[in-house]
């Protein structure tokens, strides 16, 4: 008999992929249901700032950096697949610790806490900002439809989200088990994109469209390093490392999981462009970072009243859908970091509960107590979600403790790895440098 391990699932696997291929369970994970999860995993806050990379880099160099980052994504997920099942983990951070130590599985779980809770932290301020607004100056859906109560302030309404929504969908054991919230949420963001579609072709049939640029405008040196800012927003917005996985070890044929993949970063870079192209037509260089703001009447937007509140409620139910994916691997792997000796995590009730309860309640803190935290998205994207995207798995090919690396494989990931470092090092001076000016 093979081996077990532990995975992010809870669940013993056997160590060789073709004991993976020969046990899987009647009921075992479907590759549909896989390219749901791994595309609600992409899916997340990073497509509301899709048009506004538009505007900085231009509908051309735009278009050529997602298709670019798409393609690096896919062959980083190959290199983290082909070294988890030539290895005995089947963790990321077990896999990086197989080629640096503890040290690399520290340093891949801190990562993953960092990037899973600030998208967390973030989702649930998109969520209130929509339901409750942020101040009299703009309201949320709630108030505009039944004026201002205290069942509908942020805080209320974020409980009764958190409660009701997304703590049954936190306490499934096994990811696979999100798959059709995962297909609602997907079907949730085409919606979103549609309508956005629809309203910019009306526009473009009545002659309202704004002027868009083709390519990026280059008046000064600062022009030019700001292109640099719009990468790791691109980079956040294609990251899912962390659940690679807890959805491709319980899918448990590696070739499945890369096929997943692949379908789901077709279907990802389609809606992020369609998103984008549109949204920057629609509204111009007067695009937000956000593009839901755009969509807030307040800010004399021309689009109706319904419209406005069809395409903030779709966005908001989107993630509240797309949490629980996210909860997933972060909780996983804070149990891998706190309690590696511990029974496995889906055994142990009271430990599951009690772990998806503080991360629960420490989100929903964190939301109602910071206001905004874009320019820590912006960070995030610089740092925690490029490493997990492109520089551990690089610097994993490039270490290649199970000698399988081609001279192509190291040749990519060296390529990948240096294109990370350089453009996050410009991305973090340059948001430092507007941060310390808006301060000043």
């Amino acid at each position: 008999m093979a081996p077990v391990v532990k995975n992010d699932a809870g669940a013993r696997l056997p160590l060789l992929a073709s004991d993976l291929d020969s046990q899987q369970p009647e009921n075992s994970p479907s590759i549909p249901g896989a390219v749901f999860n791994v595309t609600t995993s992409i899916i997340g806050a990073g497509i509301m700032s899709i048009p506004a990379t538009l505007k900085v880099l231009g509908v051309v160099p735009a278009f050529v950096m997602i298709a670019l980052v798409a393609l690096l994504v896919d062959v980083s997920v190959e290199f983290l697949l082909r070294f988890t099942y030539n290895g005995e983990s089947r963790t990321y951070a077990g896999v990086m610790r197989e080629s640096f130590g503890p040290v690399g599985g520290v340093v891949v779980q801190i990562s993953i806490m960092i990037t899973n809770l600030g998208c967390l932290i973030i989702y649930l301020i998109i969520i209130g900002d929509v339901l409750s607004g942020k101040g009299p100056e703009h309201l949320g859906v709630l108030q505009e439809w039944f004026g201002v109560h205290w069942w509908n302030t942020r805080s209320v309404a974020l409980l009764f989200i958190l409660v009701f929504v997304m703590l049954p969908l936190v306490l499934y054991r096994r990811v696979d088990s999100l798959w059709l919230s995962s297909l609602v949420s997907v079907l949730l963001a085409v919606a979103f994109v549609a309508i956005c579609s629809v309203m910019a072709i009306l526009a473009l049939a009545r002659g309202e469209t704004r002027s868009i640029s083709i390519v990026p405008e280059l008046k000064d040196g600062t022009s030019f390093f700001n292109l640099f800012t719009a990468v790791p927003v691109i980079v956040t917005a294609f990251t899912f490392h962390f659940n690679v996985h807890p959805i491709g070890v319980e899918l448990g044929k590696p070739a499945a999981m890369i096929s997943a993949v692949r379908i789901s970063l077709v279907l990802c870079g389609a809606i992020y462009f369609t998103i984008g192209i549109f949204g920057y037509l629609l509204f111009g260089d007067s695009v937000m970072d956000d593009i839901l703001v755009n969509f807030d009447k307040s800010t004399g937007s021309a689009v109706s009243s319904l419209l406005n509140d069809i395409v903030r409620l779709s966005y908001a139910f989107h993630l509240m859908l797309v949490f629980p994916l996210l909860n997933f691997s972060l909780r996983a792997n804070i149990d891998e970091l706190l309690f590696p000796k511990k029974a496995l995590l889906a055994t142990d009730t009271k430990r599951f509960i009690a772990l998806s309860l503080v991360l629960l309640a420490f989100s929903y803190l964190a939301a109602i107590a910071i206001p905004s935290i874009w320019y820590f998205f912006q960070f995030m994207g610089s740092t925690s979600a490029v490493c997990l995207a492109f520089i551990f798995p690089g610097i994993i090919v490039l270490r290649d403790i199970h000698g399988i690396s081609t001279r192509r494989d190291k040749v990519m990931a060296a390529i990948m790895v240096i294109l990370a470092v350089i453009t996050s090092i410009i991305a973090i001076f340059i948001n430092v440098y507007k941060l310390v000016g808006n301060t000043s």
